[in-house]
């Protein structure tokens, strides 16, 4: 077992084709396994997010190694032009992130794609075609298989975001005590007003609903009750 980690280990640290395809295939891994955590937990950022945001950090490393190899007698500091340029597209990434106006978050995935987009130009720029190929295999590959992936675990997720409108403050006060009385767990508790002055209040929070009882109470709550005028999921 030690002798095979310590070839395994040796072929990582080298710079080969093999060693290449291993290590995007390695950081897409643990993009899947990082991303799984939080897409349980109902975040922002799920599955898509993470595997871009790590694979184009590990094309990015290897570019560097790569102008290492390439340019041994090179004086310049090569990697410092890359480093602004990922750092530039986080900004351009920030811009395609949006908070709507049921506190739902939008855009990580894009925001993931453009980041990792600009690694993979960064690689192919330098004549990392081995590392860029590969990336891009990935990258479609998270895009396309890995959504069907997210979505799934995102509609077995026993924590749910809501967005409900009341008639008035009483039904809130009345809607909470509900919840306290059913034991069921909410968190991200947010109070507003709604768009319009004569609007009601609105809340947003997030909802642990486990199969079986406190679940069933929870939904017949907002299909019988009155005073809460819409409840939608985000």
């Amino acid at each position: 077992m030690i002798e095979f980690w310590d070839k395994f280990s040796n072929m990582m640290k080298s710079w080969s084709d093999i060693s290449i395809i291993a290590r995007l295939i390695g950081a897409m891994f643990v993009g899947i396994i990082i991303g799984l955590n939080r897409e349980m937990k109902n975040r922002g950022a799920g599955v898509k997010t993470h595997v871009l945001v790590c694979v184009g950090a590990a094309l990015t490393m290897m570019t560097g190694e790569y102008i290492l190899h390439q340019f041994p007698e090179s004086k310049v500091d090569l990697t410092r032009i890359g480093a602004q340029v990922v750092s530039g597209v986080g900004f351009l990434g920030v811009g395609t992130i949006i908070v709507t106006g049921r506190n739902h978050v939008r855009g990580l995935t894009t925001a993931a794609g453009l980041w990792a987009c600009a690694c993979a130009g960064l690689a192919i720029g330098i004549g990392f075609f081995e590392g860029t190929t590969v990336a891009l295999m990935i990258i479609m590959f998270t895009l396309y298989i890995l959504d069907l992936l997210d979505r799934e675990v995102h509609r077995k997720s026993i924590y749910h975001d809501y967005y409900i409108e009341f008639e008035d403050n009483q039904s809130v006060t009345d809607f909470l005590a509900f919840m306290r009385d059913s034991k069921i767990h909410f968190t991200n508790f947010n109070l507003s007003r709604g768009a319009n002055k004569t609007d009601g209040p609105v809340i947003t929070f997030t909802v642990q609903l486990p199969v079986g009882e406190p679940s069933k109470l929870f939904f017949d709550k907002l299909d019988s009750d009155e005073k809460i005028k819409f409840a939608h999921k985000l």
